[in-house]
């Protein structure tokens, strides 16, 4: 009789440890959504300011593009489930003291504004730990579909969180969120306390810890494929993304949807990135990923463009799907190529950088976008950022063929190294190089 498996896009489900991490952040992760909208929608009520809807995302994030060196640093010494769990509780109790402040009607913008602050200072630490932690929970061979799964994970409490906020704002006021969220991160706490992880002898990173920041920056700087794959996650970060930090100056001013047409709107990019997220996790032998990121990267500032000319609600609603499905193509995509390429060595360092692009230049798209919506108006800004992204598509477009023998040789390097990757790996580390390339013969070295 057979033995009955699990289907290929679910298997780092095998693992009970990912079990209980993919359980316990898919819980966190709505409540961290539910507060990321009813965050936003309180310092819209508070002041009615496009500027301060950005430097709320500025203060929330750039601790990160300060401090994500030092925990990517942090995460390659010691233990990463240790981290994880210490920042997991210290974003718990930062949302119960915002939840106190609201519920009790004493919370001020300054208040907000320190508590993001407080709040990006952990995810400098976190997000570095909780990335190079996957390899930890499902190896190598998994790393790949782990990575989808994450994404899938992430854009589903994208999908459910911010509905439920708009429902909760409308219904009994942000406070609520902010507890619900603080509540939540038990869940994943809980998660990691119950995994059973192999003891693994972490060697010791020579010279200061510095030195072993700077080793980072300089592996990132070297490896050209690795390299440009940041830089346009980074331009995207500063152009693209701040259009989810005017969302209430559209929900209120432009479509009249009011804190539940927020919701559903901010659901609807949810929905459309799970999309993405399950394609990428059903995908096999990952050829040419290069010319999806260019590719999706493309669609993602068009679809901005179209949303931002759009005065229709449902259309605005329809339009934030491909919105949501092309950046979540891109931004999954860059993670799964970087951690294809990247040493074990160095996996919090170069997932720190990944971190500074992705989340720490955000802060700086959010004070720009906020300056230029109050001066031209959240449409024309949000419009003006896709074009950007689709000129910089284009260039990464270009510069895919330079990229190719350098990612050749890399793989080599990587197998000379006994850190051989799996068939499956080898796959995505060659992914910027095409089939009929040299590179195509190591498929099956594994």
């Amino acid at each position: 009789m057979r033995r009955w498996q699990l289907p290929a896009v679910l298997r780092a489900f095998r693992h009970r440890n990912y079990q209980l991490f993919f359980g316990g952040q898919l819980i966190s992760l709505i409540g961290t959504w539910m507060q990321t909208v009813a965050q936003s929608w309180l310092v819209y009520q508070l002041t009615g300011s496009a500027v301060l809807l950005g430097s709320i995302g500025f203060s929330g994030q750039i601790p990160v593009f300060l401090l994500a060196p030092v925990g990517g640093s942090v995460a390659d010494r010691y233990n990463r489930r240790s981290i994880v769990i210490a920042t997991q509780t210290a974003a718990m109790l930062l949302a119960l003291i915002l939840a106190a402040l609201t519920l009790t009607g004493r919370v001020r913008v300054w208040h907000v504004f320190v508590l993001a602050a407080l709040l990006g200072a952990v995810n400098a630490f976190d997000i570095p730990a909780r990335q190079a932690f996957v390899v930890d929970m499902v190896g190598r061979e998994d790393l790949v579909n782990a990575i989808a799964l994450n994404s899938s994970m992430f854009n589903s409490a994208r999908m459910i969180g911010p509905a439920v906020a708009g429902l909760l704002v409308d219904t009994v006021g942000e406070g609520w969120c902010f507890f619900a969220n603080g509540v939540s991160y038990l869940a994943v706490i809980a998660g990691l306390l119950l995994m059973s992880m192999t003891v693994r002898t972490r060697v010791p990173l020579p010279g200061s810890a510095l030195a072993s920041i700077v080793e980072g920056f300089r592996y990132v700087k070297r490896t050209g494929p690795i390299r440009a794959l940041l830089l346009l996650l980074g331009l995207i970060s500063v152009v693209g993304m701040p259009y989810t930090v005017l969302m209430p100056i559209f929900a209120d001013q432009i479509l009249h949807g009011g804190p539940r047409g927020l919701g559903i709107l901010m659901s609807a990019i949810g929905v459309g990135a799970l999309a993405g997220a399950l394609v990428l996790a059903a995908k096999k032998g990952i050829h040419g990923l290069g010319h999806w990121i260019a590719f999706s990267a493309v669609g993602f500032g068009f679809s901005l463009i179209l949303f931002s000319l759009s005065r229709s609600f449902w259309l605005s609603v329809a339009l934030l799907l491909p919105v949501g499905f092309s950046v979540m193509v891109e931004m999954a995509s860059s993670n799964t190529l970087i951690q294809s390429l990247v040493p074990d060595s160095l996996r919090g360092r170069v997932m720190a950088v990944y971190s500074m692009m992705f989340m720490g230049m955000a802060p700086f798209g959010s004070l720009l976008a906020g300056a230029l919506a109050q001066r031209f108006g959240a449409p024309a800004t949000v419009a003006a950022g896709g074009v950007v992204c689709i000129i910089g598509a284009l260039v990464f477009g270009l510069c895919l063929p330079a990229l190719r023998q350098e990612t050749r040789q890399i793989i080599v390097a990587l197998q000379a190294a006994g850190g051989e990757p799996s068939e499956e790996m080898t796959g995505e580390a060659s992914a910027l190089v095409p089939r009929n390339s040299e590179s195509h013969e190591n498929d099956n070295q594994a």
